[in-house]
């Protein structure tokens, strides 16, 4: 077993919380350091986890830091990526890679460049639910595969969230946020996209915050808030994406896959197990027990799976993944806007599936 990655956190939002107490738990990372905008945030958040509180310059420059996982905006996105790669740092990314396929294509390409490894949420798709799944198709229990759904339909993010405002600017919106979710995990099971067509709907100019200190206050919405579409794969196999803000609620699985001879309903994406459904032909609905995937995983896994991962190898949450699903979703609203179809002019090879297991442990170095 290796030494376990050195890694600093930028941006300690909401999300941070869970990837701070998935980092305690794990052997194949080590939190050496945090910055945030708000440096007593960061003070605190240090001495909590015995880490140290950095400018985010100083984290991007410290020889101490190995890999910087950048957990703020998606307008910062890309920037904060390129400034660490530019000092030899690995980078791992909350969804999206970035908010333009332009500066996405930047952070890849920087990458390669510069030797370095990119990787990028959702790390979803490792835990047991999706990887159970996956092992199902791969397995042949539905036969040749045919078609998906992938459904997420809210009444927006503003009625529980405290700050909602960037879920409604440009590089947000229920394809761009909850998006890399249901499409990160079509590309798991069923491989690249080659071709989408789609359309959207703006059905409010503005949204009111339901909780915390901003309650009442009114947001402009700037993107549009419903977007669905089908999405060709190179495989053939047609999956139709519904995205949504404006609905209350649905009684639809979040993702379904049929095949020639069987189907199946995947957990929420969103989460990293769950019950797997499967319907044979001529039979009745069963469930799965777990087969594949990291056991109790949470966010952050992703991060030790790149850590374990040897120098030569691609980690399963990588950059490539992340650009391709970024550019099936920019291609989906290029095809809402424009009303034809769109080609995807990128591709992915589809990640190594996960064996059944626990945490990865540290890797070679």
């Amino acid at each position: 077993m290796g030494q376990p990655l050195n890694v600093g956190i930028v941006g300690l939002g909401a999300i941070s919380g869970a990837y701070l107490s998935t980092f305690e738990r794990l052997d194949a990372v080590r939190l050496v350091a945090v910055a945030d905008l708000d440096a007593a945030r960061a003070e605190a958040v240090a001495a909590e986890h015995g880490a140290r509180a950095l400018t985010v310059d100083e984290l991007t420059r410290d020889p101490g830091v190995d890999l910087v996982v950048n957990l703020t905006t998606p307008a910062a996105h890309a920037e904060i990526a390129l400034r660490a790669i530019a000092e030899g740092k690995d980078v791992y990314g909350e969804k999206p890679l970035a908010v333009t396929l332009e500066d996405a294509r930047a952070v890849i390409e920087a990458g390669r460049a510069a030797g370095v490894r990119v990787g990028c949420a959702p790390d979803t798709v490792l835990g047991t639910g999706v990887q159970t799944a996956r092992k199902a198709v791969d397995d042949g229990a539905i036969g040749e595969p045919v078609a998906a759904t992938a459904v997420m339909m809210t009444p927006g993010h503003e009625r529980w969230h405290p700050n909602p405002d960037f879920y409604y600017r440009s590089g947000g919106g229920p394809l761009l946020d909850m998006g890399p979710y249901y499409v990160t995990t079509l590309v798991t099971l069923l491989g690249p996209v080659v071709s989408v067509v789609g359309a959207a709907s703006h059905t409010r100019a503005t949204r009111e915050i339901g909780s915390g200190a901003r309650a009442g206050q009114v947001i402009a919405v700037d993107v549009d808030t419903h977007v669905t579409g089908v999405l060709r794969h190179a495989s053939g196999v047609l999956s139709t994406l519904v995205m949504s803000f404006d609905s209350v609620a649905t009684q639809a699985s979040s993702i379904e896959v049929h095949g020639q001879t069987g189907s199946l309903v995947v957990p929420d994406p969103n989460r990293f197990d769950g019950d797997v459904q499967l319907h044979e032909l001529g039979g009745a609905w069963q469930t799965l027990p777990p087969s594949a995937g990291y056991r109790d995983a949470a966010r952050g896994y992703g991060v030790a799976d790149l850590a374990a991962t040897p120098p030569r190898a691609v980690a399963r949450a990588n950059g490539e993944v992340a650009y391709h699903v970024l550019d099936i979703m920019t291609a989906l609203l290029a095809a809402a806007d424009t009303g034809t179809t769109v080609s995807v002019e990128s591709t992915c090879a589809r990640p190594a599936p996960v064996p059944l297991s626990d945490a990865p442990v540290p890797g070679p170095r």
